[in-house]
């Protein structure tokens, strides 16, 4: 995590990657809060007995940069929302940080958690202070635990690096938000470039340290600029900051009666053309934001995560997207999906708000892939984290749900599922294979399985059935689930006789033992 001096200046992943402009803090503060709405937060720096050499670096940082240290931190307002700021100026000392620099930052945070704002951290840095050495370098730890403060209160944590943003600043606080965007064009690493190829003797991959590369990647949720920085605030605001004005939903439409049978409800949801995830993503589109990966470097389109607000309640929605599964796509429900899922789920905890599942899968990944990379493993750890969390939870079962990865989702204080979705432990034809050594008895055997959702229902593994879906009209279909949650988690909220929260999900999933 240590980077190069503060004194030197890192260099692109390959000489010939055009360099960004240097966008400094007081041009980001400008960019992107309301005008004339900043208030600085900070004090003079203390540094206590240095050595002259060290004295006169900081005098001629002040100089150069026109700043009194690495960051500047303050409040101003984004559409009259108020939010904290801490950014910083990579002129200054090459942006290093310092225990000055420590404790303005640790400040900013502490008094951003105590007046419940929302912070903004936008480091633009090449990581610990040279001149201060390991002191300095351990109190990235310092900075982490006062993050840990502010998500301790649910308040929303985003970050923006800037060019460039290397060594302990990116490995610590740096990559710790609920939400990280970067800068085009920007240099972002573990360590600068220059750094690893003296370190390793060899050369980074030109581009690899690029926010492009990372967001491709899904380290970070994506790549823009100072003006779409302030969109996204706008949006943030709009899903997690606004006033809640719920109404209480109507009753939802009750379910029609028109499945026939199990066999009829897995034949209806292989359709192509069903209504899936990414129908009730666009239905949400006025008030969602989307994350791009898991942040560590994962990505996997067979699941899509975001922000949104239903019925006025903000919450995680976490989809498995059909479309995006084979046979119908290309991306298989991977552990990569499933990692996912549980940033998803983090999130949820993290902000303290409702997370809401959809359940559609033909099935997780069978490969020799997905035994390297413990696809078991990671079905066991989402089912653990979504029965565990402690904010009001609703799943819904859309369509297909077949074997581990979609068991893994189901847990929830209220489980929904449309009368033509289904639940099996492996596809229709494998059950078949394994008993009858063929595919021929799939129909009966998930009649006599209780595959169908009104056989789970009647067994307690769903709460309450909502209408099938029309595979012609998504936008009603879309309209039908959407309104479907909204009315159970008003219920949650309200109705105190319904289960709610983690030891009541608990002891719930144990007493099914009783009743399956």
């Amino acid at each position: 995590m240590v980077s190069h001096s503060g004194s030197s200046t890192p260099t692109s992943s390959s000489p010939s990657t055009p360099q960004p402009e240097r966008l400094s803090a007081h041009d980001l503060i400008h960019d992107i809060l309301d005008t004339d709405s900043w208030d600085s937060w900070d004090t003079k720096p203390d540094y206590g007995d240095i050595s002259d050499d060290y004295a006169a670096s900081l005098a001629r940082a002040r100089e150069k940069s026109g700043v009194d240290e690495a960051v500047i931190t303050g409040a101003g307002t984004i559409d009259g929302h108020r939010v904290a700021v801490v950014a910083s100026e990579f002129s200054f000392l090459g942006g290093s940080i310092g225990a000055a620099t420590s404790r303005r930052i640790i400040d900013a945070i502490h008094r951003a958690t105590a007046e419940s704002l929302p912070l903004l951290i936008s480091p633009a840095s090449g990581g610990t202070r040279m001149q201060e050495g390991t002191p300095a370098f351990a109190l990235m730890i310092s900075i982490t635990a006062a993050i840990h403060r502010l998500k301790d209160q649910h308040l929303p944590y985003l970050v923006y690096l800037r060019h460039p943003t290397t060594g302990g600043a990116m490995a610590s606080w740096g990559s710790a938000g609920h939400l990280t965007f970067a800068q085009p064009g920007a240099t972002l690493g573990f360590l600068g470039p220059r750094v690893v190829e003296l370190t390793t003797g060899k050369p980074l991959s030109p581009g690899v340290q690029t926010g492009e590369y990372l967001s491709r990647h899904g380290v970070i949720d994506g790549v823009i600029d100072p003006t779409g920085l302030r969109r996204q605030f706008t949006k943030l605001f709009d899903v997690l900051i606004r006033p809640d004005h719920a109404t209480e939903p109507a009753e939802p439409t009750s379910p029609s009666g028109e499945v026939r049978s199990a066999w009829d409800a897995i034949t209806r949801t292989r359709n192509p053309q069903r209504t899936g995830a990414a129908d009730l993503v666009n239905a949400l589109s006025d008030h969602w934001i989307q994350l791009s990966g898991t942040g560590d470097g994962r990505m996997s389109e067979a699941v899509i995560v975001g922000l949104t607000r239903i019925n006025d309640q903000s919450l995680v929605f976490v989809g498995m997207d059909r479309t995006a599964q084979e046979p119908l796509g290309d991306c298989p429900l991977s552990t990569e999906a499933m990692r996912f899922a549980r940033r998803g789920i983090t999130l949820a905890h993290e902000l303290g708000i409702p997370l809401v599942s959809v359940i559609d899968t033909p099935g997780g990944e069978l490969s020799d892939r997905a035994e390297r990379t413990g696809m078991a493993g990671s079905i066991a750890r989402t089912l653990a984290e979504i029965l565990d969390i402690d904010v009001p939870t609703v799943s819904v079962i859309i369509g297909q749900g077949c074997g581990g990865a979609a068991l893994s989702m189901i847990p929830a204080d209220q489980v929904l599922a449309c009368e033509d979705a289904w639940l099996a432990p492996l596809p229709p034809e494998g059950a078949s294979a394994i008993i009858y050594r063929d595919v021929d008895h799939a129909p009966a055997m998930m009649e006599n399985q209780s595959v169908a959702a009104d056989k789970l229902h009647e067994r307690g593994i769903v709460d309450r059935l909502i209408p099938a879906l029309n595979s012609t009209d998504a936008e009603a279909d879309s309209k039908v689930v959407i309104d479907s949650i909204a009315r159970a988690l008003w219920e949650i909220k309200l109705n105190s006789t319904l289960r709610r929260g983690r030891e009541q999900r608990l002891a719930h999933y144990e007493r099914l033992a009783t009743i399956v």
